[in-house]
């Protein structure tokens, strides 16, 4: 008898545990936000081509992260400014087909009419080519985009593939683009929790 008990103990346990797994995956699951679109570009090679677009966040990066962001490309610049995004992970971006980057840093603040607008901050793949040509777009080692959302999950934004990052007055980001003209969002299209 009390085997049979004992063996009843441990199967309760461990289907409790069970349950509480599968409720925490079950709540990080539902945390994660996906916009899906196109960009479309407007200057360059790429004036005119269209691809797919996607970002997927799984957290958002916190304010006291942005401020030692904010910190470091204030005392270290925009080399700085990588070194310490690759250290983190926020999700993934993806233009076109490929698997996509990491999104190291997404920021997310309140927008008008009770939308969200979504800074997105990536450290991107500098090829072989441009490091060997020593060619002037391998000092734009970030990739970034702006993006707009209404209150229905629904905009457009702005996407610079290649950009470099400054500090402008102590406390406001200057985003230089690389090219002629910044790549446009459109169709953006959300699920998951945004800000309300």
């Amino acid at each position: 008898m009390r085997i049979g008990r004992q063996i009843l103990e441990r199967t309760f346990i461990l289907r409790s545990v069970t349950l509480i797994i599968l409720l925490i995956a079950g709540s990080a699951y539902a945390q994660e936000i996906r916009v899906d679109g196109t960009v479309v570009g407007f200057g360059g090679r790429a004036a005119g081509v269209s691809r797919p677009f996607r970002l997927i966040v799984n957290h958002l990066t916190s304010a006291g992260e942005a401020s030692e962001l904010t910190q470091t490309l204030g005392s270290g610049g925009d080399d700085a400014l990588v070194k310490a995004l690759s250290h983190m992970n926020a999700g993934r971006i993806t233009v076109g087909n490929g698997v996509g980057l990491r999104a190291n840093a997404v920021i997310a603040d309140r927008w008008e009419n009770g939308g969200t607008r979504l800074t997105v901050f990536y450290e991107r793949n500098v090829s072989f080519y441009e490091l060997r040509a020593g060619s002037r777009s391998s000092d734009y080692k970030i990739g970034y985009a702006e993006i707009f959302l209404d209150s229905r999950g629904h905009g457009s934004g702005t996407f610079i593939p290649a950009a470099r990052v400054r500090l402008k007055n102590g406390n406001t980001w200057e985003v230089e683009d690389f090219g002629v003209y910044p790549a446009k969002l459109m169709g953006l299209r959300s699920t998951g929790p945004l800000l309300r």
